[in-house]
């Protein structure tokens, strides 16, 4: 079973006068929503900081709470804002999960190997580093693993050819590509066609140059 991460939080009062002394106190405001009347609550702002990273982005957290309705329930971390400039969690979202019913996750996928193309001279360019899957929120995995050590250059792997446990189904297109060998462009020195370009731009001004002249002849005056 996936494994769940106790998170404590407590009821809150709305308005921004509340909000404002809840970060003033080092702790985040936030709402619990979902399989769960939307509840407000305020959390330690040391435990967003520390789970609000990659590595926990599909964590089971399990509420703690002296409010019935929120104690026991598991959440997801949806989603947390940061202030821009002290990059200080200032809001969380979490969803709360109804355990038997499937929900939609985007999962990291971890890319092993080197390619044989990059012998060629090609260079490995990661398209998407996340696909969407729908599960149980017990069978939600914590990363997917491709080898790319086969890929030359030209060849590219897509969201199909990704082997995927029997509890997961995939969301996102097959046809997606999740990585794919190119040519590595090289830097090139001045080439004929290269220097040939400011003698076709050196054209551009004489034809420019012959618009006036038409004008001129347009705007004199009919002789009498």
């Amino acid at each position: 079973m996936k494994q769940r991460i106790d998170l404590a939080v407590a009821a809150r009062e709305t308005g921004k006068h509340n909000s404002r002394a809840i970060r003033n106190n080092r702790h985040v405001p936030g709402v619990v929503y979902g399989a769960i009347e939307n509840a407000n609550v305020t959390i330690d702002e040391k435990f967003i900081v520390k789970y609000n990273t990659r590595a926990f982005e599909n964590a089971l957290f399990n509420l703690k709470s002296d409010n019935g309705k929120l104690n026991g329930k598991v959440v997801l971390m949806k989603s947390v804002d940061v202030h821009p400039l002290t990059r200080r969690p200032v809001h969380v979202d979490l969803f709360a999960l109804d355990m038997t019913k499937t929900v939609r996750v985007f999962v990291e996928v971890k890319l092993e190997g080197k390619p044989i193309g990059i012998a060629e001279g090609g260079l490995l360019n990661v398209v998407s580093r996340q696909i969407e899957v729908e599960c149980l929120p017990t069978d939600i995995p914590e990363s997917f693993t491709a080898d790319v050590s086969n890929l030359g250059v030209g060849d590219a792997l897509h969201v199909s050819d990704l082997t995927l446990p029997s509890t997961v189904k995939v969301m996102s297109r097959p046809e997606d590509t999740i990585a794919v060998v190119v040519v590595q462009e090289e830097e090139v020195a001045a080439t004929p066609a290269a220097a040939a370009a400011p003698a076709a731009g050196a054209a551009a001004p004489a034809a420019g140059a012959a618009a006036p002249a038409k004008d001129a002849k347009a705007a004199t005056p009919a002789k009498k």
